[in-house]
């Protein structure tokens, strides 16, 4: 069993674990502001034409609308989620690319949970703003999404990466040992 990390060592990875996750709450938060002040429901806006368009829409469930009149056990499970991984890594992180990671994971969480608890129809059944469409400037072909959406992608696809790789989060490598017959 290896030692536990010295306490000072894993707050320097829990600081970075907190401004990545409240980095991306506060990007998320903003553009969303931008968006809900500047555009109309169902207008479309070109960025990269054929590529990139910013449309706004409201989702009242989870990714690619699944859930929809879940909203309230979608709130609950996010929260679970953020506390969840939160505890894990306060107890176990030792390693920048993981505090990067679950930051991204947390904070995207976070983002689309102040939706759902302060936005309408009203706490714990907010509609989440979602506002980057691609490929299609009315989001059609693929779901429209947000940066919180982008962030937990994000993070997922690097806690996932680290896992195959064999980067714990304790900041320790997993090497299996390989039998030669």
């Amino acid at each position: 069993m290896e030692p536990q990390q010295a306490p000072s060592r894993r707050s320097r990875f829990m600081w970075l674990y907190a401004a990545v996750g409240l980095g991306i709450v506060v990007s998320d938060t903003i553009t969303k502001i931008l968006v809900v002040t500047n555009l109309s429901p169902g207008e479309s806006v070109t960025v990269i034409p054929g590529v990139a368009y910013l449309f706004l829409t409201r989702n009242s469930g989870a990714a690619f609308s699944l859930a929809t009149d879940f909203t309230w056990l979608l709130s609950s499970l996010a929260v679970l989620v953020v506390i969840a991984i939160t505890w894990y890594a306060f107890r176990q992180l030792a390693s920048k690319p993981w505090a990067i990671g679950l930051g991204l994971i947390a904070g995207g969480a976070t983002g689309n949970l102040m939706d759902r608890f302060f936005r309408a129809p009203g706490f714990m059944h907010g509609h989440v703003v979602d506002f980057v469409s691609v490929f299609n400037e009315y989001g059609q072909g693929f779901p429209v999404f947000n940066v919180a959406d982008s962030s937990l992608v994000i993070g997922v696809g690097l806690v996932i990466l680290l896992e195959l790789t064999g980067r714990r989060i304790d900041g320790t490598r997993h090497v299996s040992s390989q039998d030669d017959s």
